[in-house]
Order: C-alpha cells, then sequence, then structure tokens
C-alpha cells in the first residue's frame, strides 16, 4: 500500500523532518473554501496504462491583502482516501497556475473561482483495488521563503502548508473491456448460435487486465436495418470473465454484450459482431 502526504511541498517537508506535529501551528492563512467539484461530479474511469485528466472547479476567500502568486505561495487541490493527517494514497492537481476569476470583493476580502486539472497517472498513483472507491477532495495551500545569499555562510529554506479536507467527493472506477464472438458464421436459419465473450476489468496491482466473474451482462441483438439493439438475455460470467450463451440464428443481425458497471467498475459495451444468417 502506497501512502503519499498531500502536496510536493508538504510530502517533502514530512520527509525532511519526521517530527510529530506541534500542538498548535502560528500565522496559518485566513482562507475558507467552498465545494470542490471533480470531473463535473462524474465518476473517473481509468485503466492501466493511459493518463486521465478531469477537470476540478473550486472557489475560495483570502483576505485581500494576501496574494498567491505561485511562485512563493501556491493554493492547488488534491484527492485523498483515508485520513486527512495520513492519507492511504493522494492525488495532486496540476502543477500548472489555476484559471481564476474574482467574483466579490470586500473591503478586507476577496472570493475567487478557479478551475484547474488532476492528472491520474495509473502507475506513479493507483497501486491496489482499494483505490477504486469515493475519495475526498481537499484544498492546499504553500508558501516557501528562500535564501540563497550565502554570503554570510548562510542560507535558508522554509516551507509552511496547510490543507483543508472533506471539501467534495470524487468516485474513482476501474476502466472495463468486453469482447463478443458469435458461431458459426454464416450460420443456417434455425439454428443454434453460440454467442462467447469476456468481461475484464483493469486491475492496478498486475498492470493488466483480470477476468471480472460473477458479473451480469446482457446480450443484445440488432437485426440488418433496425434503428437499436434490444435485449437477448442476460448471462453471468464465469472463470476469468468468460461469458458465452445460445441463441437460435432467425436473421441477418449483430450481437454484443452490454455490461452495467458496479460500485467500483465503469459500464462498458463491446464490439457488435455480424453475423449472416442463410
Amino acid at each position: 500500500m502506497r501512502k503519499l502526504a498531500i502536496g510536493a511541498a508538504v510530502s517533502g517537508a514530512l520527509a525532511l523532518t519526521g517530527l510529530a506535529a506541534p500542538t498548535a501551528l502560528a500565522d496559518s492563512p485566513d482562507l475558507t473554501f467552498g465545494a470542490i467539484t471533480v470531473n463535473s461530479g462524474k465518476p473517473i474511469v481509468v485503466g492501466t496504462k493511459a493518463k486521465v485528466t478531469v477537470p476540478v472547479t473550486y472557489s475560495f476567500t483570502r483576505p485581500s491583502d494576501l496574494a498567491i502568486d505561485y511562485k512563493n505561495n501556491f493554493l492547488g487541490v488534491a484527492l485523498y482516501r483515508g485520513r486527512l493527517a495520513e492519507p492511504d494514497n493522494s492525488i495532486e492537481s496540476s502543477s500548472k497556475k489555476p484559471t481564476c476569476t474574482t467574483t466579490a470583493t470586500t473591503d478586507t476580502t476577496v472570493t475567487e473561482s478557479c478551475a484547474t486539472t488532476l492528472t491520474i497517472a495509473p502507475r506513479s498513483y493507483l497501486y491496489e483495488g482499494a483505490d477504486a472507491t469515493t475519495w475526498k477532495a481537499a484544498a492546499f495551500y504553500t508558501d516557501v521563503a528562500i535564501d540563497e545569499d550565502d554570503s554570510d555562510d548562510h542560507i535558508g529554506f522554509h516551507v509552511g502548508s496547510d490543507i483543508w479536507g472533506n471539501l467534495g467527493t470524487a468516485k474513482l472506477q476501474r476502466l472495463a473491456k468486453a469482447t463478443v464472438n458469435a458461431t458459426p458464421e454464416p450460420v443456417t436459419k434455425g439454428k443454434t448460435l453460440t454467442v462467447k465473450g469476456k468481461l475484464t476489468r483493469a486491475d492496478w496491482n498486475t498492470r493488466s487486465y483480470a477476468g471480472y466473474k460473477g458479473q451480469k451482462a446482457t446480450l443484445q441483438f440488432k437485426a440488418k436495418g433496425a434503428p437499436a439493439f434490444t435485449d437477448v438475455k442476460t448471462v453471468t460470467s464465469g472463470t476469468a470473465g468468460a461469458l458465452s450463451t445460445t441463441v437460435k440464428a432467425s436473421k441477418d443481425g449483430s450481437y454484443r454484450y452490454t455490461f452495467s458497471g458496479t460500485s467500483t467498475t465503469a459500464a462498458v459495451t463491446s464490439a457488435s459482431d455480424y453475423v449472416d444468417v442463410k
């Protein structure tokens, strides 16, 4: 199980110190946050190799005299699961400056609405099935003070960070794949047609696709010239995610399998297999 600190500066500071946190911190910035929305509220579906970049929007209110320049200080978002103080895993937003618009001001505060992205590289962030779950969203603020003037034989590098958790949620799901193959082709009208296939899903432990056993998949058929597919029957995936059933061949058309998904695995529909009936 990989455990990450939230925010590159935060993780670096913790790794260097290894010290217990004090009971109170001084000079935390006076920031408040609205809800963080990840991927427009839709599940994030991730396979085994391809990076997935999702949009993130959020709002926050800062003191009018606190300028965030993304050079000396930084405000970002992250996803985490587990405890905020010691997450089981976390994913940070892009290091690029977000796009922000001022939406309200007072004599002492500024409210901004921002957009950024989260890029999820499965090989870098996802290592176990437990990652297919609902994650929480957090916001983190980091400021850096650097003194590189060594004329006095002294340099300094100081990092301060604050993190606010439970500001939203995002569901992360495994990418699924499905196949279909109808035999024999062509087939004589009235004869038995065997329709096989396979249902698999991303396994982040092995970086491959593993059979998804015990799941309901629906065989669908679309006759030649018909506008849409219709349900034929439901089958349950077996060993290694195998799908198999038989039907009577009646007319030319295409077969496919469709899987409606689960809480941990995204829905998927196979490509179609056209069968010529003689």
